[in-house]
């Protein structure tokens, strides 16, 4: 079985970013799948989603991503774990096919300033069942010490795995901030939310099939025409 996962914690992300984020995989992956969301408040998620419960553990928001490697969490299978403030907007099968056997993780974006940069960002990575288990074997003898010890679930993802890894292409999962639309000026708004100065058009590789919105804005509110034509 192949599994496309989600996590929502807290009030961070409504429900309707599940969903969305449920219709962009519908769209763009043609391989059999079941789309799986962890959460404690199902409310308003699409019922064709797969609602699992969030693990009972004194941490919050990203600090659930290391029981994404929790082998009990699901059968068998294949996981893809992404995000909810990402787009997708062009066929996802490779996410699937590369590298089978491998895990697999995006280089962080930081690359776009340092291209030596080999640091991991954790918003789109995939793993076999009982794969880096030591990830949230580790993680789970003291959450709370690890999560203060470390900056983010990333930087703990990045200890944690030494071999049978790889990074994504480039190419296949950008930054929507830095790299589709090259670190424009941001401007803060009257609700405190920072978005860009001028609306604009990403520049978008031919491989690129999954654009990541880390810190502000979020897909919902960002100006560009683009992301209100493609986050739906």
């Amino acid at each position: 079985m192949n599994y496309v996962v989600c996590l929502k914690h807290g009030t961070k992300y409504s429900a309707e970013y599940v969903n969305v984020l449920y219709n962009m995989v519908q769209r763009n992956l043609t391989i059999p799948h079941e789309f799986v969301c962890f959460t404690e408040d199902p409310k308003d998620i699409n019922p064709n989603i797969r609602i699992e419960p969030l693990p009972i553990a004194n941490v919050k928001g990203w600090w659930y991503k290391p029981f994404m490697f929790d082998p009990e969490l699901l059968p068998e299978g294949t996981r893809l774990f992404l995000d909810l403030d990402v787009i997708i907007f062009n066929n996802i099968d490779n996410l699937f096919t590369y590298e089978s056997g491998k895990f697999c993780i995006i280089r962080d974006f930081n690359r776009f300033q340092n291209k030596q940069w080999n640091k991991m960002n954790s918003s789109v990575f995939r793993l076999n069942h009982q794969q880096q288990e030591h990830v949230y074997k580790n993680f789970i003898e003291n959450p709370t010490h690890h999560s203060r010890r470390f900056h983010g679930d990333q930087d703990w993802i990045f200890n944690q795995v030494k071999k049978d890894w790889i990074f994504w292409p480039d190419e296949w999962i950008q930054s929507y901030k830095w790299e589709m639309r090259g670190k424009p000026q941001m401007i803060r708004g009257k609700d405190g939310k920072r978005n860009f100065a001028q609306p604009g058009t990403p520049n978008i590789l031919k491989d690129t099939n999954i654009a990541v919105f880390h810190g502000d804005p979020n897909p919902h509110y960002c100006i560009d025409p683009w992301c209100k034509e493609n986050w739906r």
